[in-house]
């Protein structure tokens, strides 16, 4: 289906705009509330995606959240920096470096699973189930293509 965007470029109604702002809302009140564990929410989903297990590596990183590689790598120095990742490399394949989170580091991601939902339930709470279910379901289908 091919949709006609006439009011593409128009803030005030624009999907784009409104996302934009969206995103722009929620990690900006992440940030805060992430004050005191020295993460930001540019490192959150890192984070979590170790601490689920889902990826150990920095290529997974970047196909899981859909940022480019140096942006990962970036954000892995700083995690490392801070004592969050640890760095291994294989020892049968030295090309394959393996990402975990140190022990602060699975602390700090238990903290954060714990904030942000704090911060979307407050921004979600007018929404009935039904909404909430319709919201995810076409968010995944606008990320799926």
């Amino acid at each position: 289906m091919n949709h006609e965007f006439d009011n593409f470029l128009w803030p005030g109604q624009s999907i784009v705009f409104a996302l934009s702002k969206a995103r722009h809302l929620l990690t900006a009140e992440m940030d805060v509330a992430l004050a005191g564990t020295g993460v930001t929410s540019s490192q959150v989903g890192t984070l979590l995606l170790l601490f689920q297990d889902m990826t150990h590596t920095s290529a997974g990183l970047s196909r899981l959240l859909r940022i480019d590689s140096g942006f990962v790598t970036r954000t892995v120095d700083r995690l490392e920096k801070q004592g969050l990742v640890r760095r291994t490399r294989d020892s049968e394949d030295r090309r394959v470096v393996s990402l975990t989170l140190t022990e602060a580091g699975r602390d700090a991601a238990a903290r954060i699973a714990e904030i942000a939902p704090e911060i979307l339930n407050q921004h979600l709470s007018g929404f009935t189930p039904a909404e909430f279910a319709s919201l995810c379901r076409l968010l995944g289908k606008l990320l799926d293509g």
